[in-house]
C-alpha cells in the first residue's frame, strides 16, 4: 500500500496485526507505483491490456493489407509469405502504447470507479486514443518511418473500440461474478445526514452489488438497522458477513480512529466519507503536504493560454513602441532638458500587481521638488477618494502639459511593460501615498497587472470619482479577455490623438 508517499508491505499473518515496514529503498526508487493502495494488478492489467489493444490491432491492419495487395494486384508471392508483425514498428507502437496509457491515467481512465461510469469511460477514451495518435502521427511526419500514417491512423478507430470492448467486457464479467457470489455487504459507522446519504446512494443504484446491512453509531438506541455502537463494530461486521466499512462520522476523531482499527484488525476495506461542509467538489484531488493529506475542492479556472498571448503582446508591442518611437523620445528628452532644471525622467514608486511597489518611469512633467510640495496642496485635490488630481496644477511645467495632454509622458512606461512589471492594458498603477487610503475593497484592483491604459482611462477619465474608478477597473478584471483588450488600445490611440488627455 502508499503511505505518505511510501511504499509499505504487511508483516506478519496474524489477524489484528497492522504493523508494517517500508519496502526496499531500491523497489521504491525503481517501479512506479500507483496512487491509490491495493489497485496496483488491477492497474498493471488494464495498462498491458490496452498496450496488447494497440499491437493487435497493427497486426491485424497488417495482415488486412496483404490480403488487399492480394486482391488488387493477385500479388501470389506476398500473400503466400508468413505473416509476420514488422519488428521495426514495435518502438512506434511502444510510444503510442505510452501516450496513450500516461493520457489515460491523467484523465483517471484506470480509477476503479471508472467501471461504474461508462459514459465518462466512452469520452476519455475517445479523448486518449484521438491524442495519442496526433502525437504518434507528428512524429511519423517529423522523421519515424518504420510505421506508416496511414497505419497509425486507421489504428485510432480499432485502439478505441478495442479499448472500450475489453473494458465493456470486464464490467459484464464483474457483473455476473458479483450475482454469482452474492453481493457485497457494507457497514456504515455514523448515523448522521452523511451515513445516510450513503447508504441511499446505494439503494439506488442496485448495480453496484453493494447492500448496506446497517449503521454502527457513537450514541443513541439500537435496533432496527442501526445494529450497534461503534465499540461493537467487530461483532457486528462478523455477524452480518460484512465485507467493507465505510465511515462518516465527522464529528468524533476518536471515535473514527478507533472504529478504523477495529475495521483493519478484522481484514475489512475501509473507506471514509469526507465532511466538505456542504460543498461539491468540481475536480476532486488528494495531495500530500508531507505526512498531511489535502483534499482540493475547487480551482479558481486561470486562462493560462490568454495569459500567455496577453504577455506575448505586451513584450511584442512594448519592444517595437520603444525601437519606432526611439527618435521621437530623444527629441522630447531634450526638450525637457532645455524647457526646466531636472532629470529628464521621472521614477515614481508605485504599487502593482499583490501590492509590488515597483518604479514607474514617465518623462519628467512637473519641477523637480513636486514630491513635496504634493502634501500642501492635498487640500486642492478635485478628485474623491485617494487619488490626487489638480486640473490646473502649479507643480507642471510648460513641456509637461503639453506631453500631459497627448499622454507622451507614459510613454518610457513601455520600459516597464517588458520588463513585466506592467501591460499594455490594465488598471493604472497608483501611488504609494494614494495606496495607503486605500479601503479593504480597493485592493481587488491589485489582482492584476497594472497597465499603461485601461477601461477606465478611455471611458470616464475625466470622472473625479474614485468609486467610478474602481468600479471600470473592476469590470475590466472580472470581464477580461484579448478582444477587450485590443478595443481598449484602439479607443487609446483615438484618445491620444484628440489630445483628451489631462
Amino acid at each position: 500500500m502508499t503511505v505518505d508517499g511510501r511504499v509499505w508491505a504487511k508483516e506478519g499473518p496474524g489477524l489484528g496485526r497492522t504493523r508494517q515496514k517500508p519496502l526496499p529503498g531500491l523497489v521504491q526508487a525503481m517501479l512506479p507505483q500507483p496512487a491509490v493502495c491495493g489497485q496496483r494488478w488491477r492497474l498493471a492489467t488494464s495498462v498491458a491490456v490496452d498496450f496488447v489493444v494497440v499491437m493487435t490491432n497493427f497486426a491485424a491492419l497488417s495482415h488486412l493489407r496483404l490480403l488487399l495487395e492480394f486482391a488488387i494486384r493477385r500479388n501470389w508471392p506476398a500473400f503466400l509469405r508468413p505473416w509476420s508483425f514488422p519488428i521495426s514498428a514495435v518502438g512506434p507502437l511502444l510510444l503510442q502504447g505510452a501516450l496513450l496509457t500516461l493520457l489515460g491515467y491523467s484523465e483517471g481512465l484506470y480509477r476503479a470507479e471508472m467501471m461504474r461510469a461508462p459514459r465518462e469511460e466512452r469520452f476519455i477514451v475517445a479523448k486518449v486514443v484521438t491524442w495519442s495518435t496526433l502525437l504518434v502521427g507528428m512524429a511519423i511526419h517529423f522523421g519515424i518511418d518504420e510505421i506508416s500514417m496511414a497505419a497509425v491512423l486507421a489504428g485510432a478507430p480499432l485502439n478505441y473500440l478495442g479499448m472500450l470492448g475489453w473494458r465493456e467486457w470486464r464490467r459484464q464479467a464483474a457483473a455476473s461474478a458479483d450475482h454469482g457470489r452474492g453481493e457485497r455487504n457494507v457497514l456504515i459507522v455514523g448515523g448522521g445526514k452523511l451515513a445516510h446519504e450513503v447508504a441511499d446512494y446505494f439503494e439506488q443504484h442496485r448495480a453496484l452489488g453493494c447492500v448496506v446491512r446497517g449503521f454502527v453509531v457513537e450514541e443513541g438506541p439500537t435496533g432496527g438497522d442501526v445494529l450497534g455502537r461503534v465499540e461493537d463494530l467487530a461483532q457486528v461486521a462478523r455477524a452480518e458477513f460484512v465485507d467493507e466499512v465505510i465511515l462518516a462520522m465527522p464529528e468524533r476523531r476518536d471515535l473514527a480512529r478507533e472504529a478504523i482499527r477495529e475495521a483493519r484488525r478484522s481484514r475489512l476495506d475501509v473507506k471514509i466519507v469526507p465532511d466538505l461542509f456542504g460543498f461539491e467538489p468540481q475536480a476532486p484531488a488528494f495531495e500530500n503536504l508531507g505526512s498531511v493529506p489535502v483534499l482540493t475542492l475547487y480551482e479558481e479556472p486561470i486562462p493560462a493560454l490568454g495569459l500567455f498571448l496577453k504577455r506575448v503582446v505586451d513584450v511584442v508591442g512594448s519592444a517595437a513602441g520603444l525601437v519606432g518611437l526611439a527618435p521621437v523620445l530623444a527629441a522630447i528628452a531634450l526638450v525637457i532638458k532645455l524647457d526646466s532644471a531636472g532629470p529628464v525622467f521621472y521614477r515614481a514608486p508605485r504599487v502593482g500587481k499583490k501590492g509590488r511597489k515597483f518604479l514607474c518611469y514617465k518623462f519628467r512633467t512637473m519641477v523637480t521638488n513636486a514630491d513635496q510640495l504634493k502634501a500642501q496642496l492635498r487640500g486642492c485635490n478635485e478628485r474623491q477618494g485617494p487619488c490626487f488630481k489638480i486640473a490646473h496644477d502649479p507643480r507642471i511645467t510648460r513641456v509637461g502639459r503639453f506631453l500631459r495632454r497627448y499622454s507622451m509622458d507614459e510613454v518610457p512606461q513601455l520600459l516597464n511593460v517588458l520588463k513585466g512589471e506592467m501591460s499594455l492594458v490594465g488598471p493604472r498603477p497608483h501611488p504609494v501615498d494614494d495606496f495607503e487610503h486605500y479601503d479593504l475593497e480597493d485592493l481587488r484592483r491589485l489582482d492584476v497587472t497594472p497597465g499603461i491604459t485601461g477601461l477606465w482611462q478611455v471611458t470616464a477619465r475625466r470622472d473625479p470619482s474614485f468609486q467610478r474608478n474602481m468600479a471600470l477597473d473592476l469590470e475590466y478584471i472580472e470581464s477580461w479577455n484579448l478582444w477587450m483588450d485590443l478595443q481598449i488600445l484602439c479607443r487609446t490611440v483615438s484618445a491620444v490623438l484628440e489630445g483628451s488627455g489631462a
